[in-house]
């Protein structure tokens, strides 16, 4: 049960999964020390150092097994986390006590184990991510017939379709996806480095041999999982990859954000509406309000996500020769929140794109208000094939489209200037064409053509090569 009686972290409480949570607990972070100092003990073994597979079996049946509270009261005692672990660990595996981080320094547990978990939240991302993306394709092909405005200066312009709208957002997921991949491809452990990352200590315990140094490193390294290693360090592995994570986690919030963003314009519009459930309250004061909160909450969280980067560029930047301390608290939360706060919002990003309700009469109308004047080329094209001058056409309509116009802004009327060009003598030879000419469909270019080839070539490749992750469903929690 909460404790009201103090802060709780929002991000916590209301917004991110449990499973985002899990990925950077205490008990992920701990386990994965016991699972490094079991690594390296076993390592250093298998290279001839004085450690009996004894001590290694005793590690291993305490892998799991924390006391916590033995832990907390030695970290009280020494300040220091790390050691205080070591303590307890070798409380409990007696034999190993002596060995346990022999060779290493503190930042052998912490700096690989960080990068462990931020390389499995990533993977967290992207199920995420795609399972968005597949929503998104099925709403894009859905609605790539259905013409609508399209917008440039928030201003009506040329027709495009709901569906190709939609290839937008698409896109910037993709490219979000392309980033973040590449960013996996380069994930690299710290290693087995010592104290200032010259390996030292361990050159000590090899008696001088760079070869079984070589090898201790490659096989942590291997037994943790991974195959690559930063090849130099100082006391941390660089903190620019902290800023790289960062920068992906905020793309993906900038995409998120845009969505948003469109998707709270059009629900002003009346023409797309985000999912509103039957018993959910709008607003407390105007019962009839149907708010946007679903993409608020996502432009909110974004918000602060987007934020996060130039904490971690400022941090990268003053990491003093081979290592300051005050990136230590700064990291735990920095980190951590940013995944937080991406979690929560491809969450709801999925809960949003899965369940968008499409107002196809209110669109049309939208589309009838506007497109008379968008058609005025194509009705004076049409009357110079029948014999007609250009340049009195285009006066002439200029002349009815200032009076439709005026019927519109200043008399609150509907946009009357097909109903104009009906009356008007100079336009008789189109009035017969005049449905053909203004049909929606012939002013959306190639955007279902578009739409489809988009998905087939770029989107599709994508979601064929995560198909194992496809069919969660966002979740909103509050």
């Amino acid at each position: 049960m909460a404790d009201h009686s103090i802060y709780q972290n929002p991000l916590c409480t209301r917004y991110a999964s449990a499973e985002m949570q899990r990925a950077f607990s205490d008990e992920k972070r701990f386990k994965l020390w016991r699972k490094l100092w079991i690594a390296l003990a076993e390592s250093e073994m298998e290279l001839g150092l004085n450690i009996t597979p004894e001590q290694v079996a005793e590690m291993k049946k305490y892998a799991d097994d924390i006391d916590y509270d033995l832990a907390d009261a030695y970290e009280k005692e020494v300040r220091h986390d790390v050691m205080a672990h070591v303590r307890a660990f070798g409380a409990q595996a007696k034999s190993a006590m002596p060995i346990i981080h022999l060779g290493a320094t503190s930042c052998f547990v912490n700096c690989n184990s960080e990068i462990i978990m931020i390389d499995e939240a990533l993977d967290i991302v992207k199920r995420k991510l795609v399972n968005v993306m597949d929503k998104l394709k099925k709403f894009a092909l859905k609605y790539k017939d259905l013409p609508t405005l399209g917008f440039t200066h928030l201003q009506p312009a040329q027709l495009t379709t709901v569906g190709k709208r939609a290839t937008l957002w698409l896109q910037d997921l993709e490219m979000d996806y392309l980033d973040l991949c590449d960013l996996k491809s380069h994930v690299k452990l710290r290693g087995v480095k010592g104290t200032t990352g010259t390996q030292a200590s361990f050159m000590d315990l090899f008696d001088g041999d760079e070869e079984k140094v070589r090898a201790l490193e490659k096989k942590v390294v291997e037994k943790m999982g991974y195959e690559k290693v930063y090849g130099v360090t100082g006391q941390t592995y660089p903190r620019k990859f902290d800023y790289n994570v960062l920068c992906v986690l905020s793309q993906i919030a900038q995409s998120a954000y845009k969505f948003s963003n469109d998707i709270r314009l059009l629900q002003n519009m009346k023409e797309i509406e985000e999912p509103f459930e039957k018993n959910q309250i709008g607003s407390s004061a105007m019962a009839y309000k149907r708010n946007p909160m679903r993409c608020e909450r996502i432009g909110s969280l974004a918000r602060y996500v987007l934020s996060l980067p130039v904490n971690s560029a400022v941090t990268a930047s003053t990491q003093w020769l081979e290592r300051t301390l005050d990136d230590s608290a700064n990291r735990r939360i920095v980190n951590a929140q940013a995944f937080l706060g991406v979690d929560a919002i491809l969450n709801i990003y999925m809960n949003v794109a899965e369940n968008l309700v499409v107002y196809d009469k209110v669109i049309t109308k939208h589309i009838r208000a506007e497109l008379p004047f968008m058609a005025t080329e194509n009705i004076i094209m049409e009357c110079v094939k029948a014999g007609g001058s250009r340049q009195e056409l285009h006066e002439r309509i200029r002349v009815l489209s200032m009076q439709a116009g005026k019927n519109v802004k200043e008399e609150g009327g509907e946009n009357n200037l097909i109903e104009l060009i009906l009356k008007d003598e100079m336009f008789r030879s189109v009035w017969d064409k005049m449905d053909e000419i203004i049909d929606a469909d012939k002013f959306i270019g190639r955007a279902p053509s578009q739409t489809v080839e988009f998905i087939r070539n770029e989107v599709d490749p994508i979601l064929d090569a995560n198909r194992d992750l496809l069919g969660e469903r966002g979740d909103v929690r509050v």
